[in-house]
């Protein structure tokens, strides 16, 4: 009977001391440890990763009022993974708000964006533009296209002759008109000078503004020369007989009219195509420039086609 108590007793000793097991961690020796390990590596044929002096890892200090949550890098250290430092924590919301207040777009953004489509909308406006101005310019040459303008053979206001091959390798500004005309040839031949002296101004002197009268009877080659004197003195003026201005007429789709009972010295008015006629230095129609242009517009859409030109001018300045 005695080896059952001494059996009772020794359970209740273990009962006992189990509590004061439970509460404290099972630890295990360094050297224990590294037996296992070298008993583990060796039985397994495993390589052994030679043991470092210190880890990357350490434990940050736990501030004031804020929960840790477990391992974190500590300052001033990289990452295992990474060679840049690691990034400075937001503490507060104050910062955070700082550092996303521009969010992707910025002063600097703003200017680049505005910049670039400011001049992505004068590049397309202006190759708009020059197509418009091809289109036309394109519109009467070719086969089955009317033609506008041709050869003629007159007089300028010096009695000099003068043809259309003298207008080659220049622009020219062809108007038709007469002398006695009360109120509009006038207004025409001011806006006339007007748009030469700002072409010249911009592109040189390829341009020729050449008046046609449709008024031969009276506008000799000195009534000419007198009466447009008074616009500008680089006009031309050009008249010959009937036949041959009604040829030029025709040639440039002018229509014109003159009374058919008419006494010498009496006084007439003679009906006609109101147009400024752009000529190309190869002798092609252009562009037709009406009465609705002012001297600016039109200044400007002579200049516009001065500079689309690809061919050689005769000037005597570069623009």
């Amino acid at each position: 009977m005695a080896t059952p108590c001494h059996c009772l007793a020794g359970a209740a000793r273990s009962l006992r001391a189990a509590p004061a097991l439970r509460g404290s961690p099972l630890r295990t020796s360094s050297a224990a440890r590294r037996t296992f390990a070298s008993q583990h590596s060796s039985s397994s044929g495993l390589p052994v990763r030679p043991k470092t002096q210190q880890s990357p890892c350490t434990l940050r200090k736990q501030q004031p009022g804020v929960q840790s949550r477990g391992w974190a890098w500590g300052e001033g250290q990289s990452r295992g993974f990474s060679k840049t430092a690691a990034r400075h924590k937001l503490k507060t919301i104050e910062e955070v708000r700082a550092r996303n207040k521009g969010g992707p777009f910025n002063l600097t953004a703003a200017v680049l964006f505005v910049s670039a489509g400011g001049a992505m909308y004068a590049y397309f406006t202006y190759e708009k533009e020059r197509l418009a101005r091809k289109r036309i310019a394109e519109q009467t040459k070719g086969m089955g296209k009317p033609k506008v303008g041709g050869w003629f053979d007159l007089m300028d206001q010096d009695g000099n002759k003068f043809c259309s091959d003298d207008m080659a390798g220049q622009y020219a500004l062809v108007y038709f008109g007469f002398s006695h005309c009360p109120d509009i040839c006038p207004d025409e031949l001011d806006k006339m000078a007007l748009m030469y002296d700002k072409v010249v101004e911009k592109c040189g002197k390829v341009l020729l503004p050449i008046m046609i009268t449709c008024d031969p009877a009276r506008d000799t080659p000195k009534v000419l020369k007198d009466y447009l004197q008074e616009f500008h003195p680089e006009m031309i003026g050009l008249t010959g007989d009937y036949e041959a201005i009604k040829q030029t007429c025709k040639a440039y789709r002018v229509y014109f009219s003159t009374p058919p009972t008419v006494k010498p010295g009496q006084d007439y008015l003679v009906d006609h195509s109101i147009y400024f006629y752009l000529m190309d230095p190869d002798g092609d129609f252009v562009e037709a420039i009406g009465r609705n242009f002012t001297a600016d517009q039109a200044a400007k859409v002579i200049t516009d086609h001065i500079k689309d030109w690809q061919g050689p001018l005769k000037k005597k300045k570069e623009w």
